[in-house]
């Protein structure tokens, strides 16, 4: 149910925009969700809908790009995609990892009229 305050955050986002903007309807939202955030995307949709009933972005669907887990390895410097959560280098089996992708969570972009 974490999805519904990570939305409303989000839907927050913009509608802030928006109405810098002085924009009439709000079309698209176009979201960078991190398969690390464990957010799932149909909640964000539905909240998404649910959020924008009644308002400038009624019936707003997201564009949303997952970003995958990735991570560098302190010991070697290798640069990998984390499959299936294994948390080892593949070249040199070391486990003293920085996570550098999966965790993002934020509006790209927003598309008004």
């Amino acid at each position: 149910m974490h999805e519904l305050a990570i939305t409303q955050s989000l839907f927050d986002i913009v509608m802030e925009n928006a109405a810098q903007v002085k924009a009439k309807k709000v079309k698209r939202v176009n979201l960078v969700i991190g398969e690390m955030t464990g957010v799932v995307n149909d909640s964000v949709q539905f909240y998404l809908e649910f959020l924008s009933k009644d308002t400038i972005a009624a019936g707003l669907k997201a564009n949303i790009k997952m970003s995958p887990a990735q991570a560098k390895c302190k010991a070697c410097g290798h640069e990998f995609m984390v499959k299936e959560m294994q948390w080892e280098c593949p070249d040199c089996g070391g486990a003293n990892l920085e996570i550098t992708g999966g965790k993002e969570l934020f509006v790209e972009s927003i598309e008004v009229e």
